[in-house]
């Protein structure tokens, strides 16, 4: 019997070049793994495309509410967000998926795992660190980084599919590159390769309006948290995959969370996108005004360094390593009581806050108010003053002694 791959299978012109390679190349039996995170109708018509291409067997596997509760919301919770505009997107589905082919590669005594993620990107050390984390006896066949690999262009795979025999639907030169799940999708390529254009965004969105041709009216919704997690839209308690569905849908309709950067790869490079994360989004935001009301100030600022950190970690293909579960484990504690109701309206493109309550709210109203109370004595600000500007205020003493003295 010939041995087995595993290969991370999307559908897509890259993975389903790689199949006959595989074959041809290293002659494996090649069986591939879609991990299902919420493509959507991506995955139509994948069984019949895998097997005319020489696939051997198509898992089709569900992990959406795996990725939503174990992965997604800890990022969450940590209001964890690379370089100030990216929800993680890509970066958080790389590691589920990895764990998934892991599980179909012992079942199937696969010796290696194959992904068709290219030697320019983030993606390879994603799916790498993590298949090393759970597995390092696996070999890890990365094609696009292999001499025998000699496709340098989608115009070339695509000439490769037909001389054997495999037709395929796409087009190399008018669509752009994407990555989409429950959580966002992304788009790379095409006018966005150069950071002068502006997006083209009446071709290019997928989940929803841009803010110009989102309705005229805004629109309520409210959003309760238990622990720091969300348990129900609009009054109505639903799992976390739900929530995030249907805040998709209604961020999408006001033009919420769309986001053009110039990130930072990890291999050293610039590059250029446009995220679309309107549900994603709208549960980070929900999720700060709540933790606003009810973290003291030090836990606040502290683990808005947690949540940098985390994020980093996780853009990387970190998620496996000691350093984000420790991480992880500090933030749990932090949403002990992180419990509450956040009401706000989407217009847009904006967040706007319409009311937060909490029974764990630090805010006290009598505190707060300008009218003196019995918690607070105006007075007593003299002394504090005093004592935490007297470091300021010797340093300035010094520094006029000397330049009298200099005169």
């Amino acid at each position: 019997m010939k041995e087995k791959v595993v290969l991370a299978y999307s559908g897509g012109l890259d993975t389903t070049a790689i199949i006959p390679w595989l074959k041809e190349t290293y002659d494996y039996d090649v069986v591939c793994a879609c991990i299902d995170v919420g493509q959507g109708n991506e995955l139509d018509g994948l069984s019949e495309r895998a097997k005319y291409s020489g696939a051997e067997k198509l898992y089709i596997e569900d992990v959406v509410d795996e990725f939503c509760d174990d992965f997604i919301m800890p990022c969450v919770k940590a209001n964890a967000v690379y370089e100030n505009k990216y929800l993680l997107g890509t970066s958080f589905a790389r590691p589920v998926i990895a764990k998934r082919l892991v599980e179909i590669a012992r079942k199937e005594g696969a010796v290696a795992i194959c992904h068709g993620a290219t030697g320019k990107g983030n993606d390879q050390l994603r799916f790498e660190l993590s298949i090393k984390a759970l597995a390092p006896d696996i070999k890890i066949i990365a094609p696009w980084r292999d001499p025998k690999w000699q496709m340098d262009s989608r115009e070339a795979e695509l000439d490769y599919c037909k001389a054997h025999g495999i037709d395929l639907p796409f087009d190399a030169k008018h669509s752009y590159s994407r990555d989409r799940n429950i959580w966002h999708i992304s788009h790379e390529g095409l006018e966005l390769e150069s950071p002068a254009n502006e997006p083209n965004y009446s071709d290019l969105l997928v989940l929803g309006n841009s803010p110009e041709n989102a309705p005229d009216e805004p629109e309520y919704i409210t959003l309760n948290f238990e622990k720091g997690i969300p348990v129900a839209l609009n009054g109505k308690k639903m799992k976390t995959s739900d929530i995030i569905r249907e805040l998709n849908t209604l961020g999408g309709k006001h033009g919420v969370g769309i986001i053009d950067i110039v990130e930072n790869r990890v291999v050293g490079m610039k590059s250029r996108g446009v995220y679309e994360t309107p549900g994603g989004t709208i549960l980070v935001e929900a999720h700060k005004q709540l933790e606003e009301l009810i973290l003291d100030r030090d836990t606040l600022a502290y683990s808005k360094q947690i949540g940098a950190k985390l994020a980093d970690l996780v853009y990387e293909g970190k998620w496996f390593c000691p350093l984000r579960e420790a991480l992880s484990a500090f933030v749990d504690v932090t949403q002990e009581y992180v419990t509450g109701e956040v009401k706000f309206k989407l217009y847009k493109g904006n967040i706007i806050k319409a009311g937060t309550t909490s029974p764990y709210s630090l805010y006290s109203e009598s505190l707060a108010s300008f009218t003196t109370g019995d918690l607070y004595d105006h007075t007593d600000a003299t002394g504090f003053i005093t004592l935490f500007g007297l470091p300021m205020k010797v340093r300035a003493m010094h520094k006029l002694q000397r330049e009298e003295k200099n005169k």
